[in-house]
């Protein structure tokens, strides 16, 4: 290390107050980046309404386009965190806004449904894909060594309050100014995110002679990872055969990956394929305003923001395991009671719902980023974007079966009982992975 990077790296010296870590600054831009990316996940539940309209296409139809958004959205993320290592966080996550931007702005001249899946499917659902929960997982990996927990609760937090900022907004211009209106809004704010990544944002404390937040020794900068499709694919097959080392030492002849991917496609079934596609048409379906249910769903993102991240406070002290539980079952129990619940107003029993399942919506991101840490290492952020792509294999699945459901039985409550006992699944399979052994830390792929 050069005299000049030690003189970066020192602390500070007797009497002086140090000053707030850069770490935390990177986090606070990114947890902007994610709330202006954020507007795109606030608008598939207002389009289906309007479209089905306009264009007399079927719901299942619509709900096809939103699928395929859903499944890109999981599918890129661990190619994305690949590439990040390889580009850097900087410049996949510009080049993402701009496709969210392209995507989202094109929607306004389409005429037939393969247009809306090219535009809302294909391109918003790469460039989400890009901006999903893997790089707020790359972010905190990178920058801090203590307070992870806290940190990726924060960041997932982001999305809820970008749900917030956007929900009301893009309802009320969906409602008073039609759906096209709403896209092109979508797409600017994308676009007004850019100059701010690129100016703001870097990708390693390397990068400004920094040591992570947390970190006892300066970590330089690693090398450019080439092969970043490669390395997603190897680390997927490494993650997802299970070593035989941990099925003698106690652990599940399922491994680990395939209990937590199991449990977040079902945590995505329940919240983006379920709540976030269908509580809009179904409460409208209800007698309630479109307008009235966007802001339930708004309330859903408060209470997402105070309930992620004391998830992360609770992830960094309690045992991630039978955090992952406690979510689920509570999650499965008040979706059982949701059929009753709606109405053409809001009551204080729906409010109390919606409180309830803001404080649980996204809770289960930061054990689960725990689990993937303390299982895989260096590649945890990578295997990550894996169990994430399983999470939004299982929203597609459930916003296509909602959509379908709602055409068949013209309603959705077979959807919301169902949902609630695939939740109860998931506690149990959340119980099923074991701790892994401090000596048995999986090395990263080469």
């Amino acid at each position: 290390m050069t005299q000049t990077t030690e003189a970066l790296v020192q602390e500070p010296r007797a009497g002086r107050r140090p000053r707030i870590h850069r770490a935390w600054f990177v986090a606070a831009v990114t947890f902007v980046t994610i709330i202006g990316a954020a507007a795109f996940r606030s608008l598939p539940g207002l389009l289906i309404d309007p479209l089905h309209d306009e264009f007399q296409w079927s719901r299942g139809t619509i709900s096809t386009a939103v699928s395929i958004n859903l499944a890109l959205y999981g599918l890129t993320a661990p190619f994305a965190a690949a590439l990040m290592d390889r580009f850097g966080i900087r410049r996949v996550v510009a080049v993402a806004l701009t496709v969210i931007a392209a995507g989202a702005g094109l929607t306004v001249f389409m005429t037939a449904p393969w247009q809306l899946i090219l535009c809302w499917g294909l391109l918003v659902g790469l460039g989400s894909g890009s901006m999903a929960l893997a790089f707020a997982a790359t972010v905190t990996n990178r920058w801090f060594t203590e307070r992870r927990g806290l940190v990726t609760g924060i960041l997932t937090a982001a999305s809820a309050s970008g749900q917030l900022i956007f929900l009301p907004l893009l309802s009320w211009i969906v409602e008073n100014h039609h759906w096209r209106p709403a896209a092109v809004t979508v797409a600017l704010a994308a676009l007004a995110v850019v100059p701010f990544v690129w100016l703001l944002l870097r990708d390693h404390p390397a990068d400004v002679g920094l040591k992570p937040y947390g970190a006892k020794e300066f970590l330089p900068k690693p090398e450019p990872v080439p092969g970043a499709a490669r390395r997603a694919v190897t680390v997927l097959f490494k993650a997802a055969l299970p070593h035989s080392r941990l099925r003698s030492s106690g652990g599940t002849p399922i491994g680990p990956f395939w209990l937590l991917a199991g449990t977040f496609a079902i945590c995505g079934a329940s919240t983006n394929g379920l709540i976030q596609t269908h509580f809009v048409p179904a409460a409208h379906d209800h007698g309630m305003p479109v307008t009235a249910a966007a802001s339930l769903l708004a309330v859903i993102g408060v209470f997402d923001v105070v309930g992620t991240v004391a998830s992360g406070w609770f992830t960094d002290r309690f045992e991630p395991r039978r955090l992952l539980a406690v979510y689920y079952a509570l999650r499965g129990v008040s979706l059982l009671f949701l059929p009753m619940l709606l109405a053409p107003s809001v009551h204080p029993p729906m409010l109390f719902f919606i409180v309830f399942y803001g404080l649980d919506w996204v809770a289960t991101v930061p054990p689960t980023v725990a689990l993937c840490r303390e299982h895989y290492g260096e590649d945890s952020a990578i295997v990550f974007g894996w169990v994430l792509a399983s999470h939004q294999v299982g929203a597609a699945l459930v916003a296509f079966l909602g959509g379908v459901a709602r055409d068949v039985f013209g309603t959705y409550d077979m959807i919301w009982y169902a949902s609630g006992a695939l939740c109860a699944a998931a506690a149990l399979m959340a119980l099923v992975i074991r701790r892994r052994p401090v000596a048995q830390t999986v090395p990263a792929v080469a």
